[in-house]
């Protein structure tokens, strides 16, 4: 996530390549990132001369370790944190700090990686609006954000933070549904992502899904008898339970 992310500034001219810094404590991965990054500082750790009063950074680690390098950004003296961390909340990163820190929690998607993702950010205590316009304007360089309040974090988090997931396997089964009713693996791959891309735009065009739907669906026909088969099986109630398990999930890494 941290690489999407600062591919996506260099793409979009956030910035000068010069003006970015990379922490990176493992030695190999140091060594590839400076290739893949021409002009971007990579350090091994942060120390007090790496940082700024302007400075702001992004954490992107494991949950495990977040509040650990939390604790090494305080030390240094980083007043403006944007988390990307799962399940870890603004109080917990503020806690590891002695003054006051301004600590913006976000929700991206696996999408960011082709500068299609959607996020969603929420403000700390100390939080203003040039500090969400930091972190959006972030964020916005790998897709489009949306403002929540905190106590909706875990509910992005279970829809479109693990959204991509439950559509890759909607996806696996429509071909291999495909591939049940006799068409070749192939052709039923590109049948089926084609069949999503296109959907997608649809959406884009400001019609609600509901409404497309049923442009599709002529009475007695054969869309009507497929979804009359999906809602027998409950599919809806799936989806509703999946995401409120993950958003569960969420709250229980938070704690």
């Amino acid at each position: 996530m941290g690489s999407a992310l600062v591919e996506g500034l260099l793409s979009a001219l956030w910035c000068e390549p010069e003006r970015l810094a990379i922490v990176e404590s493992a030695v190999e991965q140091r060594a590839a990132l400076t290739l893949r990054f021409p002009g971007v500082t990579v350090l091994a750790s942060l120390e007090l001369e790496h940082v700024g009063p302007d400075t702001g950074v992004v954490l992107s680690v494991k949950p495990d370790f977040a509040e650990g390098v939390a604790r090494v950004a305080a030390a240094c003296g980083v007043r403006r944190l944007l988390s990307v961390v799962a399940g870890l909340s603004t109080q917990r990163i503020e806690a590891a700090f002695v003054g006051p820190v301004a600590v913006v929690r976000s929700m991206p998607n696996t999408p960011v990686l082709i500068r299609k993702g959607v996020s969603a950010i929420a403000g700390g205590s100390q939080v203003t609006a040039g500090d969400l316009d930091w972190a959006e304007s972030i964020l916005g360089a790998v897709g489009s954000v949306v403002r929540v309040s905190e106590r909706n974090i875990d509910a992005v988090t279970g829809l479109s933070g693990s959204g991509p997931a439950y559509i890759f396997l909607v996806t696996e089964a429509m071909i291999e549904a495909g591939v049940h009713q006799g068409l070749s693996r192939e052709v039923s791959r590109q049948l089926v992502v084609g069949t999503l891309e296109g959907s997608a735009a649809l959406l884009q065009t400001g019609e609600s899904p509901e409404e497309l739907r049923a442009q599709v669906t002529s009475p007695g026909g054969t869309t009507a008898a497929g979804l009359r088969m999906l809602e027998g099986r409950a599919v809806r109630a799936a989806f509703l339970e999946a995401v409120a398990a993950a958003a569960e999930r969420s709250r229980q890494l938070g704690r």
